[in-house]
């Protein structure tokens, strides 16, 4: 078994390019691989293409000392990741995987895959793709199946902290066998400067990151319906849950207007759509967080007129993030203009302007021109001025003014 010292990461974008900056700084010489020219000659320049705190200075020094560059085309290499998206289709059922990406990264990895070489998938996928990964390459290649290693080793990072997650969480290292697992093990243990390396099957790996995200779904459909419950009762649900959380053993989350990001509302399906008969649970969650933008909706117009301006204060899917993917405060916005409002939106992560077809203002505007406000999100530029919001007419979905 060969020492691993190149290696090729297909997929540049949120997750494949701080990975290529913390395997460049564990010592791995390190080519990203893109099929957008202008993405790579912006690399290869020397500029990342994306905003995530920390990366341009790490990118540089890496860059810089000559063991990250970027292609086209992807190079040989001792090892490959595979760190590319895939988004959920629907066509007709249930919504599940959409695996063309995957497919194509293995098609351009077989053609230079040699003996010996390690290929490892961090994208997030239905349980069984890594052996199909596998079959595929052992197809495609015409090397034998034994004469190449293929693993899981699920990303667990959210945007804002993903240099830190990289470096210091624990990692799943799943494969089919303990030679592959002891290859990836030697990567992750060179790159990781907290946390542990855990070993376990591939199988076992990739259902591991789907459980992760469908129990944060979960716990936040019970919080999402707790403030739905305490509407009713007229109690304030951060309170309650508040209260519930001094149990040693309870940890509700917080409500909000819904769930989003490209994992929690996502990969849930990646079960649901496998096993119909046996997910229950996890479908009545999906449910109630994709119900809520239009709860919140609802309760808008018991307070608000329709000639009035509602201002919606966060449109990315998180706090202090630029992230706007899969935003339920994005399908909230919408909502009220579908049912007649005049809706104008602070995110003070994105441009003054048009923001996915919405109207970005400054807080400041908004202060002056909103006749009622819906709190979605908790950044910091609206913590930073609580006490101004808290006295013009609003909807708080996050709990942000409770406790002023």
């Amino acid at each position: 078994m060969k020492n691993i010292e190149t290696i090729t990461v297909v997929g540049v974008g949120y997750i494949g390019l701080p990975t290529c900056v913390v395997l460049a700084e564990a010592g791995f010489q390190v080519c990203g691989f893109d099929i957008q020219q202008k993405v790579v000659d912006t690399l290869n320049a020397g500029t990342i293409h994306i905003d995530e705190p920390g990366l341009q200075d790490a990118f540089t020094a890496v860059h810089d000392a000559g063991r990250l560059n970027f292609s086209t085309t992807v190079q040989p290499a001792d090892a490959f990741y595979i760190s590319v998206s895939t988004p959920l289709v629907s066509d007709g059922g249930d919504p599940h995987a959409n695996l063309n990406y995957v497919w194509m990264a293995v098609d351009s990895i077989a053609a230079v895959l040699r003996p010996g070489n390690l290929v490892i998938l961090e994208s997030t996928v239905p349980p069984g793709t890594t052996r199909r990964i596998s079959e595929l390459l052992t197809e495609k290649s015409g090397l034998a199946s034994d004469t190449f290693y293929v693993a899981h080793c699920p990303e667990r990072v959210i945007p804002g902290s993903m240099l830190r997650e990289l470096r210091e969480n624990d990692r799943l290292v799943g494969s089919p066998n303990a030679e592959g697992r002891a290859l990836a093990r030697s990567i992750y243990e060179r790159v990781l400067k907290g946390g542990q390396v855990r070993e376990t099957d591939d199988v076992t790996a990739e259902t591991s990151k789907l459980v992760e995200n469908a129990y944060r779904d979960v716990n936040i459909a019970f919080a999402n319906e707790l403030s739905v419950l305490s509407k009713k009762l007229g109690i304030n649900v951060n309170e309650l849950i508040e209260l519930a959380n001094c149990h040693p053993r309870v940890n509700i989350h917080t409500p909000g207007v819904g769930v989003g990001g490209h994992c929690i509302p996502v990969v849930p399906w990646f079960l649901c759509s496998l096993f119909p008969e046996d997910t229950s649970l996890m479908r009545a969650a999906r449910g109630v967080n994709d119900a809520k933008p239009g709860w919140v909706a609802d309760q808008v117009e018991l307070a608000a007129a329709k000639d009035q301006t509602v201002c919606v204060l966060g449109l990315a899917y998180k706090n202090d993030v630029d992230d706007l993917r899969d935003s339920p405060s994005i399908d909230f916005a919408n909502e009220l203009i579908a049912r007649g409002y005049n809706v104008i939106c602070v995110e003070p992560n994105a441009p003054v302007g048009e923001v996915r077809g919405l109207t970005n203002v400054t807080l400041d505007e908004a202060l002056e021109k909103a006749s009622y406000f819906v709190i979605t999100l908790a950044h910091k530029e609206f913590r930073a001025r609580k006490a101004e919001i808290a006295a013009k007419p609003h909807f708080d979905c996050v709990g942000m003014l409770y406790k002023m």
